[in-house]
């Protein structure tokens, strides 16, 4: 790994931390329920951009680094964007506040509906 590769990812992860932040922020004013779905869509969207990407350029997870489109796209802006943490964050939220069953439905459809959407965007990458 250079140098530049890392300049690429930390950029690239300040943007796409800035994107998730603001992504989450207009969807959650706008859907107001215990079920986060700012972090929801923005994961699942997250998953779709990554599988496509990956497969239209060809890239595999041992390329993560050595270009720009990997160290700054895939890597930084995609991995800034996308969250595992909040995910399970929203869960041990919800699951607080007494909605044991919506932190579960939560959980499951986030893991489900981002292995559709990475299958998804490699399906459309291959068109």
């Amino acid at each position: 790994m250079k140098a530049i590769d890392i300049l690429w990812v930390g950029l690239g992860g300040g943007a796409g931390s800035l994107l998730r932040w603001q992504v989450g922020r207009f969807i959650d004013k706008r859907i107001t329920t215990p079920f986060k779905f700012g972090t929801f869509l923005i994961n699942v969207s997250g998953a779709f951009v990554i599988a496509y990407i990956s497969t239209l350029l060809a890239l595999g997870w041992e390329d993560r680094y050595g270009n720009v489109i990997s160290s700054l796209v895939l890597t930084g802006v995609l991995g800034g964007y996308t969250t595992f943490s909040t995910m399970q964050l929203d869960a041990v939220q919800m699951a607080t506040a007494r909605r044991h069953g919506l932190a579960v439905i939560y959980l499951v459809t986030s893991v489900c509906a981002g292995l559709v959407a990475a299958a998804a965007g490699v399906a459309f990458a291959r068109i």
